[in-house]
């Protein structure tokens, strides 16, 4: 833990911070307080204000009322450019980089906020800025490499090796370790531990308290758009900061933490098992660069499984997964498939969902590519009810626009549209990222009834080994493009076969 004051005063404070969006109150009385040399951790569940704080911070929404210091001077920023000028950098969960430009052009597309009239983009100079940035924080990137090309663990990089190029004194990461593996989360634990003690201050909004109590100093928990607890870490248990984050919620407790939110596996015995519904023989991928991703893979999903699907980033893990759901070619062998699969890919903003579109518009958009005939908006209206109760979706009505929803409610609506399609397979990617414990429970409950209740073959991919491990009926592990069962369903089983151990 770092041992600056805490005492001193707050280089970022937030005090009774209230925004409201139509006749949702995002905020009340929210505060929050980061000071230099230490992480502090914002706890809460999804929809409780975490990241609409953080962006009034930012200088992307402004607050309705309340307080914003820097320093100790009360400030209300217009622009995020404000905020940056005054050392405030934010990685969002959802990136925002320029999948057609290369690393080295993202990096210095930002420079603008800090000019003014025309100036020259010098590539050699921006590139050996990348490979500068690499060395002094570790972050390494190809600087030549398209952003769209790069696998979602190294997006996630280059948004914070964007925000690092500002040189920012408060540093602001939403929901960072989701998509990383844990080798990857430690090595950046390690890094935000030395921009601490280098004087910088890390805001880490987080739903893991796990995560929280292992890695900060500091800790607020939002509930309801609300402060209900500011604390120094050490004076606060795991048992405490989940009941200021849930309040009374039942089944919630440290033994759902001890498998890092995951819903128990059924009680009920798994019926017995259909006929296959996925099947691939020798398949075989090989990208556009001419690197082979997928080898020689075999197996089949019977109705009525879970099939579990771990790897780590580049073993052949997302091409496995997105054949198995008919959204990538095998360069060869067999692929038999079912007429409808149902697929929940990780990134719900780009691939699943038009944000600004309405809950019922966005129902329409189930079979997208494969539908024909006349859209009925009658049948989608009440496709779009019936998500939005079954699946447990907090939304005013079906006509508000998606992004007015938080993440949990996104991810809820998104396997819910999948699930109603009538679909005898269903591929889920990371369905649980960025979600909080009681949103975790929801989905990871909705997928095992899917496969136990309703007899439908589903795939469960997932950078939380545990989570696959405690959810899955059977377990593969992607390693150098090649696919083989885990037997021994431990983790520290599951550990040595990521590595290619056994």
């Amino acid at each position: 833990m770092s041992g600056h004051d805490r005492t001193a005063a707050p280089v970022l404070e937030l005090v009774g911070i209230v925004k409201q969006f139509g006749a949702t109150r995002a905020l009340a009385d929210a505060s929050f307080a980061a000071h230099s040399g230490r992480i502090h951790a914002l706890l809460g569940e999804n929809g409780a204000g975490k990241t609409t704080l953080m962006r009034v911070a930012f200088g992307m929404i402004p607050q309705d009322t309340g307080v914003l210091r820097v320093d100790g001077v009360e400030t209300r920023f217009r622009t995020s450019a404000e905020a940056v000028r005054a050392g405030i950098g934010m990685v969002q969960q959802h990136f925002l980089f320029v999948p057609a430009l290369t690393v080295a052009e993202n990096i210095a597309l930002g420079d603008a906020a800090d000019v003014t009239g025309l100036t020259r983009f010098d590539r050699a100079a921006a590139e050996q800025r990348v490979v500068t940035l690499g060395v002094s924080t570790g972050l390494v990137l190809e600087a030549r490499a398209r952003a769209s090309e790069l696998p979602v663990g190294a997006q996630q990089r280059l948004e914070l090796v964007r925000a690092l190029a500002r040189k920012p004194r408060v540093l602001v990461l939403d929901e960072p370790t989701a998509v990383l593996t844990a080798e990857q989360a430690a090595e950046l634990y390690q890094w935000l531990r030395r921009f601490a003690n280098a004087g910088g201050a890390v805001v880490l909004i987080t739903h893991k308290v796990r995560e929280a109590l292992e890695l900060a100093d500091d800790v607020t928990v939002l509930r309801q758009g609300t402060t209900v607890l500011t604390s120094s870490m050490g004076d606060v248990s795991e048992d405490a900061a989940v009941r200021a984050m849930v309040g009374g919620f039942a089944g919630v407790g440290s033994a759902v933490l001890r498998t890092r939110g995951t819903a128990e596996r059924s009680a009920s015995p798994t019926p017995e098992l259909g006929e296959a519904r996925i099947s691939l023989e020798g398949v075989h991928v090989v990208d556009r660069a001419g690197i082979t991703r997928l080898r020689d893979a075999s197996l089949d999903v019977r109705g009525g499984e879970i099939l579990g699907v771990i790897g780590i980033e580049g073993s052949g893990q997302r091409e496995l997964v997105r054949v198995m759901a008919g959204r990538q070619h095998a360069t060869s062998g067999t692929v038999r498939l079912p007429q409808r699969v149902g697929f929940v890919p990780e990134d719900r903003l780009h691939d699943a969902l038009l944000p600004e579109w309405s809950l019922l518009e966005n129902t329409l958009l189930a079979g997208a590519g494969r539908a024909r005939g006349l859209l009925q908006r009658k049948d989608a209206a009440l496709r779009a009810l019936r998500i939005v109760e079954e699946f447990h979706v907090r939304a005013p009505n079906i006509r508000v626009p998606v992004s007015t929803l938080s993440g949990g409610n996104q991810q809820r609506f998104v396997l819910g549209r999948e699930m109603l399609l009538g679909a005898q397979a269903l591929v889920v990617e990371n369905p649980t990222h960025g979600l909080d414990v009681r949103a975790t429970r929801h989905v990871l409950d909705a997928i095992a009834r899917a496969a136990h209740e309703t007899n439908v073959a589903v795939v469960f991919s997932s950078s939380d080994t545990e989570e696959v491990l405690a959810t899955a009926d059977r377990v593969v592990v992607c390693f150098a493009g090649r696919v083989r069962e885990l037997r021994d369903r431990t983790p520290a089983e599951a550990a040595r076969a990521l590595v290619g151990l056994v």
